[in-house]
Formats: C-alpha cells, sequence, structure tokens
C-alpha cells in the first residue's frame, strides 16, 4: 500500500521490540486514515478505519508499515490509544519525532483518505483485560497504551478500582487532558498551574495508592522512558508493591 507523499531517507531503524502474533495478527491490513486530532503543539492522534481488526486488549500495540511510490517500506510498533470496544476503528497518537521518518509523514503529509498497512493486535504481556485492579503510571507518551486502559474501564463501566498517575513537563504537553477524572492525578515537572508543586514523580504520589491498596491488590504498569520506567518502579517496589506485580513498557 503506498503512501501518498512518503519519501524515505538513505537510512532508517526499526525499533527492537519483539512481537507475539498468531491467527488475525499475523496478517496485514488496510488502514484508512479517517481524523487527524491534535494532542499537544507536537503530538496528535490519527483515527484509522481498519473493517477487519479483529480487537485487542488495553496495552496491546501493533505494527505500521509505510510503502513509498518507489517500494521502499518501513515499519514501526505503536501502541493502541483505542479502547477494544471501538469496533472497526483503531486509534495511533503519535510523537513528531525530530528526523523521524515515519512520525514525520504523519505529521507533515498524512491527510484524512490515505491508506497503510498495519498487523496486530501484539504481545500480551502489558495487557490488562479488566479484570484487576490497576495501578497506571506513565510519562509523556508513555500514557498512550495506558489511555486505552482508562478508555476500557470507562466504556464498560467497570468497577474494579484504576488509578493513573502522568508526568508531564507543562500543562500544555499533557496527552488526553480533556478526557482525565478523579482517577487521574497529573505530576508536573517544569511548570505547573498556580497552586499545583512543581517536581518529578516522587513516593509522595505513589504511597498514597499504595495504602488504598483495594483487596488482592494492584496489578501495576509503568509506561515511559527506560530512565522514568526505572525510576517508577523503584518507588513502587520501595513503597511496598510486588515485584512480581509491575509490568513494564519502555520507549526509547
Amino acid at each position: 500500500m503506498t503512501a501518498p507523499g512518503f519519501t524515505p531517507p538513505t537510512r532508517f531503524a526499526v525499533p527492537g521490540r519483539i512481537a507475539v502474533s498468531s491467527g488475525a495478527a499475523a496478517l496485514w491490513q488496510t488502514a484508512t486514515l479517517t481524523e487527524i486530532r491534535r494532542e499537544t503543539a507536537r503530538v496528535a492522534t490519527f483515527r484509522f478505519a481498519v473493517p477487519g481488526w479483529a480487537g485487542h486488549l488495553p496495552g496491546q500495540h501493533l505494527m505500521l508499515r509505510l510503502t513509498a511510490e518507489d517500494g521502499y517500506r518501513t515499519q514501526r510498533h505503536y501502541s493502541l490509544a483505542s479502547p477494544p470496544d471501538d469496533t472497526g476503528h483503531i486509534e495511533l497518537t503519535l510523537d513528531h519525532v525530530e528526523g523521524g521518518e515515519v512520525s514525520g509523514w504523519f505529521h507533515t503529509e498524512a491527510r484524512p483518505g490515505d491508506e497503510v498497512e498495519v498487523r496486530g493486535p501484539l504481545s500480551g504481556f502489558f495487557a490488562w483485560p479488566g479484570d484487576r485492579p490497576a495501578l497506571l503510571i506513565g510519562a509523556g507518551s508513555g500514557v498512550v497504551p495506558l489511555m486505552s486502559m482508562i478508555r476500557h474501564h470507562r466504556v464498560r463501566g467497570l468497577d474494579v478500582p484504576l488509578r493513573l498517575l502522568v508526568s508531564a513537563r507543562a500543562p500544555e504537553e499533557l496527552l488526553y487532558a480533556r478526557e482525565y477524572g478523579t482517577e487521574t492525578t497529573p505530576v508536573f515537572t517544569r511548570r505547573a498551574p498556580e497552586g499545583v508543586p512543581v517536581g518529578r514523580l516522587s513516593a509522595a504520589h505513589v504511597a498514597p495508592l499504595l495504602a488504598e491498596r483495594p483487596a488482592g491488590g494492584w496489578e501495576a504498569y509503568v509506561c515511559g522512558s527506560n530512565a522514568f520506567a526505572e525510576h517508577a518502579s523503584r518507588l513502587l517496589v520501595q513503597a511496598g508493591q510486588p515485584v512480581d506485580h509491575i509490568r513494564i513498557e519502555r520507549f526509547g
């Protein structure tokens, strides 16, 4: 499937995340871009129609492939932002990465009606089926798979406890800001609204959530950069979260 206007550079790198697939997930499908929504100055959500999409679990990701007019192909792994209940559609929220060939095409060339190819869903390790209390911790674009979990929780009207700690540098860089409710606590590391403290995620943010541990305990999902994932998981362990109940997804 040729992506209009996609011009490849001379070199590219494919992320090293391991993909686990079977059945329909192993097949490439055509995805038609239907909507582009701006989230922040450098981040946008891209909505696709994929009639043959078999569904997914919140937290899973997919592989996306672009093909240039000269036949050059490149592919990337992206987390799904949409809930499983959005039948026949999927959403990806992409940062405009400096020098990124795929994210650059999406942010500068892609228009509704353009077609790409997708394969998935992939990997079940970071998936949350909605059957156990979930403590979600994310930073930057690491909140994308966690948003799929929050949306699933709301669409299904689940009563299982769910909490989100989300870190951003400033309010204007907080993804999905309009969608958060009482389950979410934002943490701002560089600039915050008046009356809100500024600083990185700390034990003061994590401890109260561990103290309200529900029956059976939390299943913790941490997503972000390598440095953030290590920092957040360390805070969880220090606060008493069992190591075998921490799932980590790293970007970068």
